[in-house]
């Protein structure tokens, strides 16, 4: 089915819809993973974005029940170069395009995503239409131009829980207890970890699982008091999609937790710990966004080959010569990746150590997170 995908400053790209008519919007950004494109439209990172795959041919091995990262498709769109609907592994329950369409997400194909990947590389991330509805460029333009743009967007609150849970065995158990002390099942024998849901991936939850914690998600706007109640032993700050300025009700509650427990934020969370401790944050031209981007670990010497799923990042200069020390670099575009206090039980990564798609050369910062509780 004939479509368009137009640009906000003007660019068209004339494609195909594979998952029937629609349309749709957001802001228009590039993944450069190989595989794990079902892990990709389930990030909630991606809510409010329209993801171009740089990698041919997706679709192959199909989709499955296990690997999602949420309870749902975040992105907006998905753009390929080339649909394959015959899919072959031994895992896969529906072909791509079944499951796009059951959730009524536009998939696309039959372009050149290497001309719009260097497009957003060379004039950045913008906002987009996708429509088989409305074939004129104009009209899509000023579509697109209408979208709110990704700076100044709090879109925590699109994407965390409702209420608390409990993650147990792969999966949640709703919380039936009041939020205290008490809310702990394995009190003395596993680390206790309030995990902050800012959009938090399911492979993060099994990761600390694997490594051992007891945890409780909690909304993003949950307050300090509330925690403190709970006396864990930890503190864990998610993922999510956005910019990171506008979720001051964040920053305020982790700046009155800081030093209370050991506290390990990823990705937003990252960023939100850096504005906590007086650091700023700025738009990046095309945001990290795949599962290859090497970071440099400044204590060790190491280089790691890192899953990373960002738009804006904090600024390095804003926290050199205060009260943390820089540990990881991107040796890319030398962003800051990572951080801790000098002080205080407190540190964080911009990237993925769960990956998922993705390397385990972080996999470590788990059990990094594990011994500075105990």
């Amino acid at each position: 089915m004939e479509a368009l995908i137009v640009l906000e400053d003007g660019r068209i790209f004339p494609c195909r819809s594979f998952t029937g008519p629609g349309e749709a919007s957001g802001e228009v950004v590039f993944n450069t993973s190989m595989t794990g494109y079902q892990e990709v439209l389930t990030d909630p990172s991606y809510a409010g974005q329209m993801v171009t795959m740089t990698y041919p041919l997706v679709g192959n091995y199909g989709v499955n029940a296990d690997d999602v990262e949420s309870d749902k498709i975040q992105v907006a769109a998905f753009l390929v170069k080339e649909y394959q609907p015959s899919y072959s592994n031994f895992r896969a329950g529906e072909s791509l395009a079944d499951y796009l369409k059951l959730r009524n997400i536009m998939g696309v194909e039959g372009f050149d995503t290497r001309a719009l990947t260097l497009h957003i590389r060379t004039v950045g991330a913008m906002r987009a239409v996708i429509s088989t509805q409305d074939l004129d460029p104009g009209s899509l333009v000023g579509k697109a131009r209408a979208i709110p743009k990704m700076a100044g967007l709090d879109l925590t609150r699109s994407v965390t829980t409702r209420h608390p849970y409990l993650w147990e065995k792969g999966g949640k158990i709703p919380c039936e207890k009041e939020l205290s002390s008490g809310i702990w099942r394995c009190r003395g024998m596993k680390p206790a970890v309030v995990a902050y849901d800012f959009g938090i991936k399911h492979n993060i939850l099994r990761c600390m699982e694997r490594e051992g914690f007891e945890i409780l998600v909690v909304p993003s706007d949950t307050m300090a008091h509330v925690v403190r109640a709970m006396d864990p032993d930890g503190i864990f700050l998610s993922n999510g999609p956005g910019d990171p300025e506008p979720v001051q009700y964040a920053v305020d509650t982790i700046r009155d937790l800081l030093g209370y427990r050991p506290m390990f934020g990823i990705c937003l969370g990252h960023q939100l710990m850096g504005l906590a401790l007086g650091g700023s944050t700025f738009k990046l031209k095309f945001g990290h966004r795949g599962s290859n981007q090497p970071v440099k670990n400044l204590v060790t010497g190491r280089i790691e080959i890192t899953s990373q799923n960002h738009g804006f990042a904090v600024d390095l200069d804003s926290l050199v010569g205060g009260s943390v020390e820089i540990t990881h670099i991107n040796l890319n575009d030398k962003t800051l990746e990572g951080f801790r206090h000098k002080q205080l039980p407190a540190f964080s990564v911009q990237y993925h150590p769960e990956a998922s798609p993705g390397p385990h050369d972080a996999g470590y910062l788990f059990g990094q997170f594990k011994r500075m509780m105990k």
